[in-house]
């Protein structure tokens, strides 16, 4: 007898497949997904992997990602691939990456940075300088960011 995982086929939207165990709450923090939006989702949590030993995987109905979108997923789940499906088909798959540079979508932990001061207009920049663990540094003030801050802002928590 061999164990099968058996989720519905989406027609149309997103699957992302080989999100590290126990990050697809996360994922769906980010793209906003409450349940209240009438999408529908499947959630599959801890399921066995090749590649990684255990993963999720997170099927959204009727909702394709905007690149700040899987740019937020890249910081959490490095590891995701991005399927985009059309009429029951695979029409588009590829992996996340990490961007050397995140801009505008993290804030600086400084306080003092400017990028914090209420009347300049400079945007938080940042680049990667450690993928695993995560760590970034704000290039305007030095300032380094953990994965656990990354992921508390991308979330809220």
């Amino acid at each position: 007898m061999s164990e099968e995982l058996v989720v519905r086929r989406i027609s149309n939207g997103t699957v992302i497949d080989h999100i590290p165990a126990g990050r697809a709450l996360k994922v769906l923090k980010i793209l906003g997904i409450t349940g209240e939006e009438g999408l529908m989702v499947s959630l599959v949590m801890n399921t066995s992997s090749k590649k990684l030993g255990r993963k999720d995987i997170v099927k959204v109905e009727g909702k394709e990602l905007s690149k700040e979108e899987v740019d937020k997923i890249a910081l959490v789940a490095p590891t995701a691939t991005i399927n985009i499906v059309r009429n029951y088909d695979v029409a588009n798959k590829r992996r996340v990456e990490l961007p050397r540079r995140i801009e505008g979508i993290l804030k600086c932990v400084n306080p003092k940075c400017i990028t914090n001061a209420p009347r300049e207009a400079a945007r938080p920049v940042f680049t990667v300088i450690s993928e695993k663990p995560l760590k970034l540094v704000c290039e305007y003030c030095g300032e380094y960011l953990t994965e656990d801050e990354v992921i508390a802002q991308l979330t809220g928590t």
